[in-house]
């Protein structure tokens, strides 16, 4: 009987051995890259082209029109490139710290337009292939970083624990700075509104926009200096057609580059922003309808991992995407009723119900994406041996893009046609745009994204999967580890 109970005992599951790589002087700099990377006030930037530049709306379809094709070409030109380098500081390191300088110059030139073209007006065809010529710059550049930053993500640590830890701490952290800029100057920008201080939009847009700019520039370029890859790549790099070929054949990445471009068709939308200072000429709502949603969000990350453990990562992304989506509708529809968009006193409650219930789950919306990203790059390398982050990168954005182009384009012409006035003040537009600005910002890109929930169903990479991947990913990055000594070695008694 007791050898009976013995054999009816299931083995325990093994765990894989946890190790702590990133230290804390590397992970203190990771976060500030993270927060870099939202230290701006790019939030603004649709009221900035239209009615600070002055870039007539056609003009401005055009260009997004443009540069979401071209963002297209340059990731596969660029994504191949990086998955070709080998250095002695890595695969990504070397992009990182080239961007720094020329990236940041870009971007400190888009704040400075105004200045640049003061005497120019709305139609001025010159300003317009300004515009056009540096966002085709600042697009390369900007792409360049994106795959670089993904693929050193990916690689900074080869325990899958580490990553979740450093992923955790950057995007908790980070929150309570990367917003500081842009809620302070939706201050100002309200007391410009009413008079209160006597500084022009235009100033306050240039001085934000420039500041902001240069610092995380210099947060990007310290940590790009520090970082370590440590997850070892092949040594000799696969061909372009062979990795397209392979990414098209990994379950992972093909469900989520699906997801995402079905999702992209959410592009036809304008920001919060726009819709607050148009329609409500208020535009600090987002930190007052915020301030319940600021207390909630750094608490929503520590039941993360509890949540993990209890939920599959399937059910998990199905709900962190897509909740939102309802509250935006359900916002929509209670704010159509007599004219409630443009009332403060109904918006107000309205919105900061949806905001404080949307952060109650904020912190599952940035980790799982992030970890199920950098788990599909690690099932890329199980299932094929090699690793083509930049290529799956690139894979993954391209679906994206490709939607996003077509979307983003759509709300400049939807707005021109309709007869935005870009020479009005805040709160001067038409009951018929402001109603079309109200579904731009609300029901209009939650509903197109819902249509991205289809390939979630479908994502297989449950944990016993991922168990069993990871085992054998250890002891074949042993087996290349080991290898790469030996001809060190060997190179070195030569």
């Amino acid at each position: 009987m007791a050898n009976t109970e013995v054999a009816e005992k299931k083995p325990k599951k093994e765990k894989l051995p946890q190790r702590r790589y990133v230290g804390s002087k590397e992970t203190l700099w990771y976060i500030l890259y993270d927060i870099s990377a939202s230290f701006n006030i790019s939030s603004c930037e649709e009221v900035f082209i239209a009615d600070v530049v002055k870039i007539r709306m056609g003009y401005i379809a055009l260009v997004k029109t443009i540069i979401g094709f071209w963002d297209i070409i340059n990731d596969m030109f660029l994504g191949a490139m990086v998955d070709k380098t080998r250095t002695r500081w890595g695969k990504f390191k070397p992009y990182l710290v080239l961007y720094a300088g020329p990236g940041t110059a870009l971007s400190v030139v888009y704040w400075l337009m105004p200045v640049l073209f003061s005497a120019m007006g709305l139609a001025d065809f010159s300003k317009f292939i300004f515009y056009l010529l540096l966002l085709v710059l600042k697009n390369l550049a900007e792409s360049l970083r994106d795959i670089a930053k993904t693929g050193m993500l990916s690689t900074i640590t080869p325990d899958v624990n580490d990553r979740t830890r450093l992923i955790t701490a950057a995007n908790l952290l980070s929150g309570f700075l990367e917003k500081t800029p842009s809620q302070v100057l939706d201050l100002l920008l309200d007391l410009s509104i009413r008079n209160i201080i006597k500084t022009t939009h235009r100033s306050l847009y240039i001085g934000f926009g420039t500041c902001t700019m240069i610092a995380s520039g210099i947060m990007a370029f310290g940590f790009s200096l520090i970082a370590k890859e440590r997850v070892s790549q092949s040594v000799k790099s696969p061909s372009l057609l062979y990795s397209i070929k392979m990414v098209f054949k990994c379950k992972p990445v093909l469900l989520i580059s699906l997801s995402e471009f079905l999702g992209a068709f959410s592009s036809v939308k304008v920001g919060d922003k726009f819709y607050y200072m148009n329609v409500l000429k208020l535009a600090s709502l987002t930190n007052i309808v915020g301030i319940p949603g600021a207390v909630v969000s750094p608490i929503s990350y520590s039941y993360v991992p509890k949540l993990r453990r209890k939920f599959s990562t399937k059910a998990l992304w199905l709900f962190s995407s897509h909740m939102n989506n309802f509250l935006m509708i359900g916002v929509f529809l209670l704010g159509s009723i007599n004219k409630g968009y443009k009332k403060l006193k109904v918006m107000i409650p309205l919105l900061t119900i949806q905001e404080t219930v949307w952060m109650t789950i904020y912190g599952l919306k940035k980790v799982i994406p992030s970890e199920m990203y950098n788990e599909s790059m690690d099932y890329f390398e199980w299932q094929n041996g090699f690793r083509a982050e930049a290529m799956v990168s690139v894979f993954q954005s391209l679906t994206r893009k490709l939607a996003g182009t077509v979307g983003g384009a759509l709300n400049s012409l939807i707005l021109g046609k309709l007869g935005y006035n870009q020479n009005t003040v805040p709160g001067g537009q038409t009951d018929k745009i402001n109603y079309t600005i109200f579904a731009l910002f609300s029901v209009v890109p939650a509903t197109l994204s819902l249509i991205g929930m289809i390939p979630k169903f479908f994502y297989d990479l449950d944990d016993e999967k991922k168990v069993k991947m990871y085992a054998e990913l250890h002891d074949r990055r042993a087996m290349v580890r080991s290898k790469e000594l030996e001809m060190h070695t060997e190179a070195e008694q030569a």
